[in-house]
């Protein structure tokens, strides 16, 4: 079992790797372009993904590979009282979208991560986003479905299991992270 998934993993991040190194590099541009001028990166996403949007929005504010000055992110994700407020309101799948159009503001970038590519409260958010003029940002799995059309930039990984597709999500934010602070901070 062991090496069967270690297997898939290796084959699934070198297809993704070959597809999309170019979809990185065009992110951490787009990153590095908006925080210049301002703005910052809101991240969404549910389960894991949710935890993931936590977890990049802490390497840009703190810090990833080099010391430097904090930078703007938000993990849609975090604060309980309004992800339970508007659920219970409305729906849940408008807990990202509300924020979206609360925070958001045009030449932000939004990265809305969902492995299915079919979360409809990230889908949602980039409906909202997209709407106000933020640049936005899919992370996905093999089958992008309705995300492909609703993103600026789609970061497709080349598997459908879903812990595979977010380890490699978790390793191409990583990267996306360390070109962003090498094009900022030039180490």
């Amino acid at each position: 079992m062991i090496d069967s998934a270690l297997e898939h993993l290796t084959s699934a991040l070198e297809a993704t790797m070959s597809e999309s190194r170019h979809v990185m590099e065009q992110i951490a541009t787009a990153i590095v372009g908006c925080i210049k001028d301002g703005g910052k990166v809101l991240l969404c996403g549910n389960g894991g993904s949710a935890a993931d949007c936590q977890h990049v929005a802490a390497e840009f504010v703190n810090r990833f590979r080099l010391e430097r000055s904090p930078l703007p992110a938000i993990a849609l994700t975090t604060d309980t009282s309004i992800l339970t407020s508007v659920a219970n309101d409305y729906s849940f799948d408008q807990v990202f979208s509300k924020q979206v159009r609360s925070i958001g503001v045009k030449g932000d970038v939004l990265i809305g991560i969902s492995t299915s590519g079919r979360s409809k409260n990230v889908l949602m958010a980039l409906d909202v986003a997209k709407e106000m003029g933020l640049v936005t940002v899919g992370f996905t799995g093999n089958d992008p479905r309705e995300m492909e059309h609703k993103c600026d930039l789609l970061l497709r990984v080349a598997s459908t299991d879903t812990p595979r597709i977010q380890e490699i999500h978790i390793f191409c934010a990583h990267l996306v992270c360390d070109l962003v602070e090498r094009s900022m901070f030039g180490k």
